[in-house]
């Protein structure tokens, strides 16, 4: 609407005087290309490698510092639970968040570089013989899904998330039981129950490799946006976590009866 004030409709009129287009500016305005939002960079396998470096690497750092300051199980035991935390935050929440899979990695390290020290202490040589175990896991399964030797389907998918829910299912039964009997159901003890407990875990453990594979894929051939290489990194560094404690675990037993 136009205004009733000769001071202000003077205004108005100059602004208008000043900023109409000229007919060859209207057609240097038509000609210009239509707006394009930047192109956002897609993940590749390279990055989701270097994502997992930094994340296997910040938790192999404080593991290392763990380990050498002998921080005790407290500390211990402390960290887990926040890496614990951060864990079920970025698995159920679906986020794929830089900062978290390093906090997770920082976290866990602390936990995995004291209870490796622990035993070490009762088992000299053993922590090595776990971190080369969980690498041919590692290799293994990337050969077994590069070859095709086992297909991931939506059959095989929900088969290994069950088996891991049943797994951990049975270590809480196992804890709630261990308060009101000793050892609870046996399956964390030395014997041939818990040597049968730790194979199956970290078979199930190199079959989540196998999803965790299949992950990567499926992301760079969805052109998925870069950061999600995180995402993929963290999965990679939780699955890696639970196949080396579980082989520590075993070749403690394993020790243990000689």
């Amino acid at each position: 609407m136009e205004s009733r004030n000769p001071a202000f409709r003077h205004m108005g009129e100059q602004a208008r005087r000043e900023y109409t287009p000229s007919p060859q500016q209207l057609q240097d305005m038509y000609n210009q290309p239509a707006y394009t939002p930047p192109a956002v960079r897609t993940m590749t396998v390279d990055d989701v490698v270097v994502k997992g470096f930094l994340s296997l690497g910040t938790l192999a750092l404080t593991g290392t510092l763990a380990w050498v300051l002998n921080l005790g199980m407290g500390v211990a035991l402390v960290s887990a639970l926040i890496g614990l935390g951060v864990g079920l935050y970025l698995s159920f929440s679906g986020k794929a968040s830089a900062a978290l899979t390093l906090t997770y990695a920082a976290f866990y390290g602390v936990a995995v570089g004291t209870i490796s020290h622990l035993y070490n202490d009762f088992y000299n040589g053993i922590v090595l013989q776990a971190v080369l175990g969980t690498a041919l896991a590692f290799g293994g399964m990337l050969a077994v899904y590069s070859l095709r030797i086992i297909r991931v389907t939506p059959k095989f998918t929900k088969y290994v998330l069950a088996a891991g829910m049943a797994l951990l299912g049975l270590m809480l039964v196992n804890l709630v039981a261990s308060l009101f009997t000793d050892g609870g159901l046996g399956i964390r003890e030395n014997g041939a129950l818990g040597i049968v407990f730790s194979v199956v875990a970290i078979l199930v453990g190199c079959f989540f490799l196998m999803l965790d594979f299949d992950m990567v894929e499926r992301g760079v051939q969805a052109g998925l946006p870069e950061k999600y290489s995180w995402a993929c990194a963290f999965a990679l560094t939780s699955t890696l976590v639970w196949i080396y404690l579980e082989v520590l675990r075993l070749l403690a037993i394993l020790n243990s009866s000689d």
